[in-house]
């Protein structure tokens, strides 16, 4: 993740469920001064022993924090995927470098590779809620391995959390319950698939729930096409595209303060059409302009921000089955 550097790893030591004390590796990261130890989760138990329990499956566990508060917070480098179900709580979080609410009915989700958590000041905190973690592994040679990879929400910024009703909340918890209660069976052969069975159901209400946030949210994300719209614009009012080339999606949607994924379903279920494409359609009406006021395609392609006009030509021919001569063309035959 971009920004940490000089990593310094050290122990630390916490007693776990016995009473002995587990080791946890932790490492120092650079994001910004306030942002110090980190703790890697690289497998369930690193986090769950944390909090002060233990998984009986190495892939997966499900914590509810009732039974558990209060814990000490951390700030976690995550190799698991994570799910993280917020109920009764008053918490700030950090993610990358940014701090956020985390309010009750919210469900945050990370995946491997990601920071996330509070920072560990040495006090502890009573929460309400759950935390379910699964690692990769668990998901190998099922159609969720491929699938979970397609699941957008898993790389959204805390801010755009799902907050659910307390009726989407509670049906959740029940498949938590589930997936808790299997966990106490013996293990046998049927058990990982019956995991992953509810894993993959947790994993289709997450996208309907999002889907319901993002249409009862419409009114809110109403002037987000103006915006975007007027970023494009001074994108080229201000010459940037002279350094920095197009507007890429992920400029876009760091400059509306929204993750790439999250603005792309956003632009996408507003607009039907994808943020990159929104993006191109409004080169492609600027290439046109400028083609009609006799500029070369060199000409246009530098003002444009294209680094070869050959590139301008690929882009404006896929668009509008024409080439920009051809367009010229059929301009002056009118």
């Amino acid at each position: 993740m971009a920004g940490i550097t000089n990593f310094t790893d050290y122990r630390y030591n916490t007693p776990d469920m016995s009473g002995n004390f587990v080791n946890f590796a932790l490492v120092n990261q650079e994001c910004t001064p306030q942002m110090s130890n980190i703790l890697k989760v690289n497998n369930v138990n690193d986090y769950a022993r944390w909090v002060g329990t233990e998984s009986p499956h190495p892939l997966i566990c499900v914590i509810n924090y009732s039974e558990v508060s209060p814990i000490r917070s951390s700030l976690n480098n995550y190799g698991v995927y994570g799910m993280f179900f917020q109920d009764k709580n008053n918490n700030e979080l950090v993610y990358g470098c940014g701090r956020y609410d985390y309010k009750d009915g919210s469900l945050i989700c990370v995946a491997p590779g990601q920071i996330g958590g509070k920072e560990d000041d040495g006090t502890y905190s009573s929460i309400g809620g759950w935390a379910l973690l699964f690692h990769p592994d668990l998901l190998h040679g099922t159609h969720l391995e491929n699938d979970i990879k397609h699941l957008t929400f898993f790389n959204y910024s805390v801010n755009e959390a799902l907050h659910m009703s307390r009726e989407e909340y509670e049906f959740m918890e029940a498949i938590l319950r589930q997936i808790q209660h299997e966990l106490k069976n013996p293990h046998d052969i049927e058990q990982d698939y019956i995991l992953v069975g509810y894993l993959n159901l947790l994993m289709m209400y997450s996208e309907r729930f999002y889907n319901r946030q993002f249409m009862t949210r419409k009114v809110e994300y109403s002037d987000l096409l103006m915006r975007f719209q007027e970023f494009l614009h001074n994108w080229y009012s201000e010459k940037r595209q002279l350094k920095d080339g197009l507007p890429s999606v992920q400029v876009c949607a760091e400059a509306l303060c929204m993750s790439h994924n999250y603005f792309s379903g956003l632009i996408k279920r507003l607009t039907g059409e994808k943020a990159s494409h929104y993006i191109r359609d409004h080169v492609i009406q600027r290439a046109k302009s400028l083609i009609a006021s006799d500029r070369t395609i060199a000409e246009v392609a530098y003002e444009l921000g294209f680094e070869y006009p050959q590139h301008l030509t690929r882009m404006f021919k896929t668009h509008t089955g024409m080439s920009p001569k051809q367009y010229l063309s059929s301009l002056r035959q009118k």
